[in-house]
């Protein structure tokens, strides 16, 4: 499933901000030795299943820099599912990972949802607990970069903060997993419909009309809308 305006070959704003190509529904920024032969690879068959194009990083061993090729990635897509884990702070590049996608969700209004996999918001916001003693290991080997170590302990401080998921309060890890890759899809049907209605010229009062019957019918049961007419005045553009 990819949004509407993945299929365009010139870039759309936000704000003052050009938003770059989408690429990728979901870009899944975890930490691999805890997750990726468990929780991630069941999210991401869960998230294909659903013709969800997501971008997962195959690769095993990492450095303390970023490459230029995730941080393109983060960039061209929609959403970003950050699965914070017990050693998710041990990783300067999962960290670098996060501060992109925040400064993407300020620039460009990317959503950001936070998973929490078997540790609490709370750890990650204040930074204790295990997760904590994963950050002050990494906070040992940049001593000397101060400056690093605040943007880092603010990004998860941020990221924290955002509605989300956590693994002690779903359960099964399946139920999980099913509520992320609902929430995922009814996002980019959010957006597939913001993306078009901007994009029809003239029909917006006959869409916001139709969407009020909508609203009015009350009912919680599946029912039929029908739209007719005469031909040749819009409606399968309304539809």
């Amino acid at each position: 499933m990819m949004v509407a305006s993945s299929s365009s070959s010139s870039s759309s704003t936000y704000g003052t901000n050009t938003i770059p190509e989408i690429k990728y529904d979901v870009f899944l920024s975890f930490r691999g030795k805890d997750t990726r032969n468990n929780f991630i690879s069941h999210l991401y068959a869960a998230l294909c299943r659903e013709h969800i194009h997501t971008f997962v990083d195959n690769q095993l061993i990492k450095g303390d820099e970023i490459s230029q090729s995730l941080l393109n990635a983060i960039e061209r897509s929609s959403i970003s599912v950050i699965i914070f884990s017990k050693c998710y702070a041990s990783s300067g590049w999962c960290l670098d990972e996060l501060v992109k996608i925040l400064e993407c969700k300020s620039k460009y209004g990317q959503i950001v949802i936070p998973v929490f996999y078997h540790i609490s918001p709370s750890d990650v916001r204040n930074q204790t607990g295990d997760f904590g003693n994963s950050f002050s290991k990494l906070a040992e080997r940049f001593k000397e970069r101060i400056e690093k170590l605040r943007t880092w302990s603010s990004a998860l401080t941020e990221a924290a903060n955002l509605s989300g998921f956590a693994s002690h309060v779903i359960r099964p890890e399946y139920k999980l997993i099913e509520k992320i890759v609902n929430d995922v899809l009814k996002r980019l049907s959010h957006m597939v419909s913001s993306d078009y209605k901007d994009q029809l010229i003239g029909v917006e009062s006959s869409i916001n009309e139709i969407e009020s019957l909508l609203l009015d019918v009350g009912l919680k049961d599946i029912y039929t809308l029908g739209i007719w007419g005469i031909g040749g005045i819009g409606k399968t553009t309304i539809a």
